[in-house]
């Protein structure tokens, strides 16, 4: 009787190393009514798995709702619009100036489109090289998804540039007809170019054979994008008009009121900058102090 006791311990031992080792696959499944979902890594049983979240109540905006970006919102919406209905589309890269409305724009598509079968999956920088994974579960779906990519840039010695690249272009892993790219950045070229790639040239035994070809590695991340769409500081006026927008969206309708706009260019003046971020924030406070006087 010891003997048999002592056999199941060892054997209860082994099923948990192999479990351990060798973690049950997680199941990445998508649902009906829920049109948005986070790409994010979790620990099972101490091993790092991917794993796909589904968010319940999405930050949504509408097109009317962003102000001073109208060529921007026509590119984007037709392009999403080609796209949804089966034609060709391109990836997306919106780039410039800090806060202008880049992410929300990504935002105020799914809310235009997702009754139409869009979907959107965010994918953290960290993440990228998990993209041919996401297209592969994606690929006998018959959504249309967005995978959006937030913010992005890179810094010498990161890999995750090499996700992105396999899946715009050229790869036998790469898109599939019901999946696009929309990535947001600061930076026009995704890469870090500095000034001694163009010192290259040197002829000493350390020196690239073939220089140039460094900076085009570096180039060609942007490059495959199909369509670019670029973002630049408010005026004075436009920052204003995103003011009185963000307002009124805070049941606050006073859009001519002179004090206000004093009040707002002075918060954009100490935050040095004129966005629509900028603007949204200082609504949001303008807002909260009439509210709560009232």
């Amino acid at each position: 009787m010891n003997d048999l006791h002592l056999l199941v311990q060892q054997l209860e031992r082994i099923a948990n190393t192999l479990e351990n080792a060798f973690p049950p696959p997680i199941n990445y499944s998508f649902k009906e009514d829920i049109i948005a979902y986070l790409w994010d890594h979790r620990f099972c049983n101490g091993i790092e798995q991917p794993i796909l979240i589904a968010v319940e109540k999405p930050n949504l905006i509408a097109f009317e709702d962003l102000k001073n970006i109208d060529r921007q919102k026509n590119l984007i919406a037709q392009n999403t619009r080609q796209f949804i209905a089966g034609l060709p589309a391109n990836n997306v890269l919106l780039t410039g100036a800090r806060g202008t409305g880049k992410s929300s724009l990504i935002k105020a598509c799914l809310n235009a489109f997702h009754q139409e079968g869009l979907r959107l999956i965010e994918v953290d920088k960290e993440h990228l090289m998990d993209l041919p994974q996401i297209i592969s579960m994606t690929y006998d779906r018959p959504e249309r998804f967005i995978i959006f990519c937030d913010d992005i840039s890179f810094e010498e010695g990161e890999t995750g540039y090499k996700g992105l690249k396999t899946v715009l272009d050229g790869s036998i892993a790469g898109k599939t007809n019901n999946t696009l790219i929309y990535a947001t950045s600061n930076r026009k070229h995704l890469m870090p170019e500095k000034i001694h790639d163009n010192l290259s040239y040197t002829t000493d035994n350390q020196g690239e054979i073939h220089p140039g070809e460094v900076i085009e590695e570096k180039v060609s991340l942007s490059e495959r994008f199909g369509l670019w769409i670029s973002f630049y500081s408010f005026t004075q006026e436009e920052y204003l008009t995103a003011v009185n927008q963000w307002l009124k969206s805070f049941g606050i309708h006073q859009t001519n009121d002179e004090e206000m706009a004093k009040e707002a260019i002075r918060w954009a003046t100490y935050r040095g900058s004129r966005s629509g971020r900028v603007a949204a924030q200082f609504a949001k406070d303008y807002a909260g102090r009439m509210q709560i006087k009232s």
